[in-house]
């Protein structure tokens, strides 16, 4: 049986390195200096209430050997701005988010398809809030440009939840129980 020469063994090497390399799922980070999270809540079932969360981080897993991506991200609940201090703080309260006993809405998503990432799709997961975690779908809409893996633009997504479901069960009678959420989000560049 012939020996393999020493350049013959390195290249057989890093051939080896490389597909082991390119099996690995990738990981992006979210870029939370570009990445926004929003939220409408109906007062009196009419009148939209907008809040904006100035936070958004986390990871976005890519195995393209499976062509599979889940993603995980946190929003922070002390970052949000509204149109007036005063309802700043109300959505702070333990009345709304609760940030100071839950500083963080936490979503873990289940594997999905990563052609939605571009094409439009579901993603399932779990949306914790109010140290409550329930079952969550957001829709991603189409990308507006080809490569929003690369942070040229966002991946925009948008869901509705229950405030029951999370524990906020006041002012029912003035302020409706659905939320709709929108979700901004941004991949940080790779060098």
């Amino acid at each position: 049986m012939r020996r393999l020469g020493p350049l013959l063994w390195f290249a057989f090497l890093s051939a080896q390195v490389a597909a082991a390399q390119a099996a690995d799922p990738q990981v992006l980070t979210l870029d939370a200096t570009r990445s926004r999270a929003t939220f409408e809540v109906r007062v009196l079932y009419l009148i939209g209430l907008h809040g904006e969360f100035g936070s958004v981080h986390g990871t976005l897993n890519l195995d393209r050997e499976r062509g599979a991506a889940t993603v995980e991200a946190m929003i922070d609940t002390n970052a949000v701005h509204m149109r007036s201090r005063r309802y700043e703080n109300w959505t702070k309260s333990a009345e709304f988010f609760d940030a100071q006993h839950f500083p963080q809405i936490h979503f873990a998503s289940d594997p999905f398809p990563a052609t939605s990432l571009t094409q439009s799709g579901p993603i399932k997961g779990t949306l914790t809030i109010r140290g409550e975690s329930k079952p969550a779908t957001f829709e991603i809409g189409s990308a507006e440009c080809k490569t929003p893996l690369a942070g040229e633009c966002a991946v925009e997504a948008a869901g509705t939840i229950r405030r029951s479901d999370f524990g906020m069960r006041s002012r029912r009678g003035a302020l409706s129980d659905r939320v709709d959420l929108h979700l901004s989000i941004f991949v940080r560049p790779q060098p």
